[in-house]
C-alpha cells in the first residue's frame, strides 16, 4: 500500500490521524485535497458509519481508504451524545467555525449532565480500511478511552469534547495531554495501533 486516503475533512482528527502515521512510508492524503466531500452519516452505530465513509472516498478516489467514527458515550445520558457527538449541538459537522461548533456540543453535553452524579463517560473509536470500495474483508479496529466529565472545561489542547474528558489516573482533561501523549493513550490511537497490527500480521502492509 503506497497511497492511502483518509475519509475526514475534520482537521482535527487529520492532525492526530497523520501523526501516527507518518512513521510509515505511506502517502497520506485526506480526502478533501482530491475533492471529496463529506459522506453520509445516517447510522446508529460506529461501525456503520465508518464504513459508509470509507467506500464512499474509495469509490471516488480508486484509492484504498482509511475512516473512523467516532464520540463520546454517557452512561447517564443512554449512551449519547454517541454517534452525534459532532452534531449534538444540532448544527451541521461540517460548520466552518468548528471550535465554535466543539463548544456549542461542549455546552449543550454540560446541560444535559446538569445535577448528575454520575459523570463516567468513554470516548469509542471505529477505525476502518478499505483496501477498494468493494473490499468484502474490511480492516476494523475499535477501541475505548475511559474517564468522566468535568463541570467546567480546562485546558487549550485537543478539539471535541478533550477540555471535558477527565482522566483520574492522570490528573488532566484531554485538553490538557501533549499530541504525544494523547495519540498514545486516546480511543483513536489505540484503534489505529491495532488496525495496523491486523494490516501487518496480514502482510497487507
Amino acid at each position: 500500500m503506497k497511497r492511502l486516503v483518509i475519509a475526514s475533512n475534520n482537521p482535527g482528527k487529520l492532525r492526530e490521524i497523520g501523526a501516527i502515521l507518518a512513521p510509515l512510508s505511506i502517502d497520506v492524503v485526506a480526502q478533501g485535497e482530491l475533492g471529496v466531500t463529506e459522506a453520509e452519516e445516517p447510522h446508529v452505530t460506529f461501525i456503520e458509519n465508518a464504513l459508509a465513509k470509507a467506500r464512499h472516498a474509495s469509490l471516488i478516489t480508486g484509492l484504498p481508504s482509511l475512516a473512523d467514527d467516532s464520540g463520546v458515550c454517557v452512561p447517564a445520558l443512554g449512551g449519547a451524545p454517541g454517534v452525534r457527538s459532532a452534531r449534538y449541538a444540532h448544527a451541521s459537522a461540517d460548520a466552518a467555525d468548528r471550535e465554535t461548533q466543539d463548544r456549542r456540543n461542549n455546552d449543550r453535553l454540560l446541560a444535559q449532565l446538569h445535577g448528575s452524579a454520575d459523570r463516567r463517560a468513554h470516548y469509542c473509536c471505529v477505525m476502518v480500511l478499505l483496501r477498494h470500495a468493494d473490499d468484502p474483508q474490511p480492516v476494523i479496529a475499535e477501541a475505548e478511552w475511559h474517564g468522566e466529565i468535568l463541570h467546567a472545561p480546562r485546558g487549550a489542547g485537543g478539539f471535541g469534547y478533550d477540555p471535558l474528558f477527565y482522566l483520574p489516573d492522570l490528573g488532566k482533561t484531554g485538553a490538557e495531554l501533549t499530541p504525544a501523549e494523547k495519540n498514545r493513550l486516546s480511543h483513536r490511537g489505540r484503534a489505529l495501533a491495532a488496525l495496523f497490527k491486523q494490516l501487518q500480521q496480514s502482510a497487507g502492509l
